[in-house]
Formats: structure tokens, sequence, C-alpha cells
């Protein structure tokens, strides 16, 4: 099943936050250009793995986690920043929310990804959606936008 949500008087993301006991977290500032989605998959597959997640469940999560950042630097304005949670309580979910900072107006929107051609576009929604047990899409008074999907860790 899946939910979307918006919540748009949801209170700005502090640059670093606490972390309860039994959790973890992890946040990565991403450069908004073609490299991001690499750099995101590179950076979690060591934080997915001391997690717990086998071969199968990390590839599940780096494939929603480069389609959630293509889809942040092909169509919002910077910046890009990718969150990882879950919770050590055995509950099984990571969720994986890739912060943007909203739509790109139609004049910003000329970037690298234009450049592609029309068969490697449109499928990441579709990707994720397939892949997630929820998704959904959170956004603030600032105009950040926050792009989610929970995912089995167990």
């Amino acid at each position: 099943m899946t939910t979307t949500t918006t919540s748009p008087a949801r209170r700005p993301r502090p640059a670093t936050q606490a972390v309860p006991a039994g959790e973890h977290a992890f946040d990565l500032p991403l450069e908004h250009g073609p490299l991001a989605p690499g750099a995101a998959r590179h950076a979690a597959r060591p934080v997915l793995a001391a997690w717990g997640l086998d071969e199968d469940q990390t590839y599940d999560n780096l494939l929603v986690i480069s389609e959630l950042v293509t889809n942040a630097v092909t169509h919002a304005l910077p910046p890009v920043v990718l969150h990882l949670h879950t919770t050590a309580d055995g509950s099984g979910h990571v969720q994986v929310r890739v912060s943007d900072g909203g739509p790109q107006t139609a004049a910003a929107a000329t970037n690298w990804a234009a450049t592609r051609p029309d068969d490697e576009h449109g499928r990441g929604d579709t990707i994720i959606t397939a892949l997630a047990h929820h998704t959904g899409t959170d956004s603030d008074i600032d105009g950040l936008i926050d792009h989610w999907a929970d995912l089995t860790a167990t």
C-alpha cells in the first residue's frame, strides 16, 4: 500500500539532530548535479550494511535512493540532502528521505537531465512505488520539500 502525505506546516529540519537511543540516522548534503545519485549510493552502501541489511535489501534501498536523488536534481532547486533513518527495535524499516528546495521554474529546468533521450525518463516513481511499503511528500513553510519512501530492512 502506498500513501502520500503533505504537511505544509512541518518545521524545518535542523542541521544536526539528536537521535533517540535505539535509532540510527544518516544525513548527507549532496551537490545539485549529475554526480549526486552516485555519491549518495556510494555513501549509503556502508551505512546500510552497518545497519544489518542484506545485499538484496541494500540493493533495493540504493535503487530508491538513486531515483529520489535523481528526481531532486532533475526537477527541483537546491539544496539536496539525503536522510536515512531506521530503528533498532525490530520494526524492520528504513526510511529514505530526500529534501530539496522545491520545484524549478520552467526557465531553470534546462539542466543536464534535459539532454538525455526521452526513453531514459519516467520510470523512477514506478520503481520507488514497487519497492516501498509507503511513499510520500512533505513540505514546510520555507519551501523545502521531502520525498520519502519506507522500505523493509529485516
